[in-house]
């Protein structure tokens, strides 16, 4: 250890939900940090626009400031963590700290998914380390699990439930038989959803999470553009009961996996059979199931939001990074876990249409006799087969059909239900669910 190292100190900008945990643990853990690093690790200043608001902290006088550049180029604060979110401050503070040579903490999916490689470009420049685990997965450690653990293997597929609003939202649907709309405006009023949920329930957070996943397995960046997303707006009871009679769960999926052709990348909801472990993950909780060439499949499960197991996954990196400051070995391990060398600035992706995989359809039709027939035609023509087939209700107006495929290509079901939906018997447009029987 170098003597010179009295301390380190440590500056936290964002003084938000997040930023007030990771503050707190910082203060309440300080000796449990001392003797884990082996010396003080100081908070020295946290930075936010609004210095007024109590947050339950009570922090030193002059530790709590408004200028976040300020911070940034402290002399005093040798880890930065960015808390404060979104692609455009964040950036601007982050890139300052390393370019006054500080290692640098976020939690930020976004702004990593978005500018990752302008980041941890500028850090390997810089000679400095940068920590992201709490990036995915809240309290979960598959940062560190990929980067580290699992680095021997070849990653093959990884299969993830990694936004806890909708996986809380589904489990309620599942459990309770209610609507979307009825689980989301409950989980709105207990501050479970926000009041605008586009950014959760339509994929968007979960796509973020998958780029960082696939980048840390392959070492080649994912475009967000290039990995499909579909949230869970249309998953309906009539979905969730066929599901359950069925022997599967619906939830949403981070999926990547190998294929012939490349990376497949795409967030969609997705029928899995009950008896896996991932579709027994309940609420709020967050599991990623890992596929590796030689260690076989992991299963990472626990908390993947919230105050205190986010910053739980905050201060975890800043240990990390304080203790490679001491030693003088600051970039040790590179931000992917890929020598420079061999980082790629993308990664081949499969084009979603040529993804293949089984299939569930819900079609509302007219009870006439030959609808299914004429139905089951359009399906052949297009090398789609027919797995299994439910009908619930006879002679009403109007009464949906189930139907699950064999393995197809998703051009063919697409082509197949634009056909199928312009029959005349066929009174609404076909509900699809993507099924993966094999993870």
């Amino acid at each position: 250890m170098t003597p010179a190292w009295k301390e380190i100190g440590v500056g936290v900008v964002g003084f938000g939900t997040v930023g007030t945990g990771t503050v707190r643990l910082l203060l309440d853990n300080a000796e449990h940090l001392r003797k884990r690093v082996g010396v003080p690790v100081r908070l020295v200043r946290v930075a936010d626009n609004d210095t007024a608001r109590d947050r339950g902290v009570a922090l030193p006088e002059g530790v709590l400031i408004s200028d976040g550049m300020q911070l940034a180029r402290d002399p005093d604060v040798h880890i930065v963590v960015e808390l404060v979110g979104g692609t455009g401050v964040a950036k601007d503070f982050l890139l300052e700290a390393i370019r006054n040579g500080k290692s640098v903490v976020t939690a930020n999916k976004a702004l990593l998914a978005e500018y990752g490689p302008e980041i941890f470009h500028a850090a390997i420049a810089a000679g400095v380390d940068i920590g992201f685990e709490a990036s995915v997965g809240g309290g979960i450690p598959i940062i560190r699990t990929l980067r580290e653990g699992l680095a021997a293997n070849r990653i093959q597929g990884i299969f993830g439930i990694i936004n806890g609003t909708c996986n809380y939202i589904l489990s309620r649907m599942t459990k309770e038989g209610k609507p979307y709309a009825d689980v989301l405006a409950e989980a709105q009023k207990a501050g479970l959803a926000e009041a605008d949920p586009s950014f959760d329930v339509d994929g968007i957070d979960t796509a973020h999470k998958l780029a960082i996943l696939v980048w840390l397995a392959t070492g080649g960046r994912v475009p967000l553009k290039d990995i499909y997303v579909e949230g869970i707006r249309d998953v309906s009871p009539d979905d969730i009961a066929f599901a359950k009679e069925f022997g599967y769960a619906i939830k949403l999926l981070a999926i990547a996996k190998e294929n012939s052709s490349g990376i497949e990348a795409r967030v969609h909801p997705t029928m899995i059979p009950s008896h896996y472990l991932l579709a027994t993950v309940d609420g709020a909780n967050n599991a990623i199931y890992v596929k590796g060439n030689f260690v076989g499949s992991s299963l990472s499960y626990g908390q993947g939001a919230g105050m205190r197991p986010t910053a739980s996954a905050v201060v975890s990196d800043v240990i990390e990074i304080a203790r490679n400051v001491l030693r003088g070995s600051t970039g040790r391990i590179p931000p992917s876990g890929f020598s420079l060398a061999d980082l790629k600035m993308s990664t081949q992706v499969t084009p979603f249409d040529q993804v293949q995989c089984e299939y569930y359809l819900r079609i509302l039709v007219m009870d006439r006799p030959g609808v299914l027939s004429r139905i089951a035609g359009v399906l052949g023509r297009h090398q789609i087969s027919i797995l299994s087939v439910l009908q619930k209700g006879r002679g009403e107006s109007a009464v949906p059909i189930f139907i699950v495929t064999h393995r197809a290509k998703e051009s063919n079901m697409r082509a197949a239900l634009a056909e199928v939906d312009r029959l005349p018997d066929v009174l609404d447009r076909t509900r699809l669910i993507r099924i993966e029987n094999n993870l």
